[in-house]
Order: structure tokens, then C-alpha cells, then sequence
């Protein structure tokens, strides 16, 4: 199914590699594109109203239970790069969509995405369905 919000659910931001983030080989190691990921979702999720702090207070965990990361390009000690976020799927868990470009010259270095189910804190039982909470946060009206 196409994602209607597709725009409306997005949030992108630009950050500079740093030498920290580099490995033996002067690219940027693998593991730091998740804290890339993970910048850009907290972008997001802030939009949204709905960050960790405010998952927690309504009752709510979201473990992250799927990650994936294709790279198609290394990110160089600084290069500047956009990191852009877009929920694709939240009825029954929160997966979201990962592009990660060049900033000058748009081209794609890598892409990934991310899934996240919601645990219900009292009881530590993970949800079948998104809860409600969710639904208004994205301005989306059960049925």
C-alpha cells in the first residue's frame, strides 16, 4: 500500500562526518550510519510529538525488533550528509524508511530501515496492533 503521508510523516537533517565516526580505512564505519538513523528518527518522532519521553509516558516501550542497512556508497571525515526519515507502515508495528545522501551532490549512500512494536509497560506484553496513541499522534481516525 503507497503511504498517503508519505511527505507529512518525514523529517530530514544534515550533519557533517566527524573524524570520531571514521574507521582504519578513513570511511565511515559501519555501525555508526545506526546513529545516524537513530538522529534522523528522533527528528521525526520529535515532529510528531511523540519521542521516547512521550512513548514512555503513555504507557508504551518501542524496542526496535528489525534493522536493515544497504550501503551503496561510503560517507568520507567531512562530508556533509542528509539523513531523511519517513514512517512507511504503522498500523501493526512502526517500521521506518532511511535515505542517506550526499548533501551537495544528492547522490545516495546508503539506505536501511528500521521496525519498532509496541510493549505495553505495565504488563511487559508486546501489541499485536499500534495503539491508539499512535493513531492520534499521526492525526489518523480509527475505524
Amino acid at each position: 500500500m503507497a503511504n498517503p503521508h508519505k511527505h507529512r510523516w518525514s523529517a530530514e537533517l544534515e550533519l557533517q562526518v566527524q573524524f570520531y565516526d571514521l574507521d582504519p580505512m578513513q570511511i565511515v564505519w559501519h555501525g555508526n550510519y545506526v546513529r545516524y538513523l537513530e538522529a534522523a528518527r528522533c527528528a521525526l518522532l520529535d515532529q510528531l510529538d511523540y519521542n521516547y519521553p512521550q512513548m514512555q509516558a503513555s504507557g508504551y516501550t518501542w524496542p526496535i525488533i528489525d534493522l536493515h542497512l544497504r550501503y551503496a556508497h561510503p560517507a568520507a571525515f567531512g562530508q556533509r550528509i542528509k539523513v531523511r526519515a519517513s514512517i512507511i507502515e504503522w498500523e501493526n508495528r512502526l517500521r521506518i524508511a532511511y535515505v542517506i545522501t550526499d548533501s551537495a551532490s544528492g547522490r545516495r549512500l546508503s539506505r536501511g530501515t528500521t521496525t519498532q512494536v509496541a510493549v505495553e509497560m505495565a504488563s511487559g506484553e508486546m501489541c499485536f496492533a499500534s495503539p491508539p496513541v499512535l493513531f492520534q499522534k499521526l492525526g489518523i481516525e480509527q475505524i
